[in-house]
């Protein structure tokens, strides 16, 4: 499966990426809030691209590549999936030299729709921590809603953190600019997501008149 934007794509990661995530991933500024890294070794970002094939259905985790390049600048993806509430949380990470360079917003324009078109959830959640007031603000310009701060909602480095909890419903979605990015996804979901694809193959994801 590759979700194609007017820049930016995302497609499903390969042993072949592990120098350049280890290079993105390698920058402890980058993993300030995160609960694992920074990578001290180029066999730990190999480790995570082969967990990828192993993992249940919990988690759909792709590269974001520059059209023409196909270089990873980044991961975004959906994890806590509810096939029954139709929800999942979105995470999204950039190697620093691409902060700032448009790649978040195409990215999460991109996730969105594979989100909320192609496996047809009516929720996406963000969480981040309350001190990283750079990605709480990021998201709120694309039209997530902070709803609050969840207590001691996970545990990093043996420690409980507080998380902030912003939404984005399928019907707010569709009145932001994320939906008007346009988007083409191309091919099938992994196997373990096949229940959730609304239909097969190839299809447009760019809303109709």
């Amino acid at each position: 499966m590759v979700v194609r934007g007017p820049s930016y794509s995302l497609r499903e990661l390969t042993r072949d990426d592990t120098p350049a995530l280890f290079r993105l991933g390698s920058d402890p500024d980058v993993t300030r809030f995160f609960s694992w890294g920074p990578y001290r070794d180029e066999s730990e970002a190999r480790a995570f691209i082969d967990s990828l094939g192993r993992r249940e259905r919990g988690r759909l985790e792709l590269a974001i590549v520059r059209n023409g390049e196909d270089v990873p600048v980044g991961i975004t993806g959906l994890s806590d999936f509810s096939l029954r509430d139709r929800r999942a949380v979105v995470g999204t990470w950039l190697g620093r030299p691409h902060w700032g360079s448009g790649a978040n917003r195409e990215s999460k324009a991109l996730v969105m729709a594979m989100g909320f078109r192609a496996l047809g959830l009516n929720r996406i959640t963000a969480l981040a921590s309350p001190q990283n007031v750079r990605s709480i603000a990021a998201l709120e310009r694309l039209g997530f809603v902070r709803e609050g701060v969840l207590r001691g909602w996970h545990v990093h480095r043996g420690e409980p953190r507080d998380v902030t909890v912003l939404r984005m419903m399928r019907d707010e979605w569709e009145h932001t600019p994320l939906a008007d990015v346009p988007v083409a996804i191309e091919g099938d979901p992994p196997a373990a997501f096949s229940q959730w694809t609304c239909s097969p193959g190839a299809e447009s994801a760019r809303p109709g008149p």
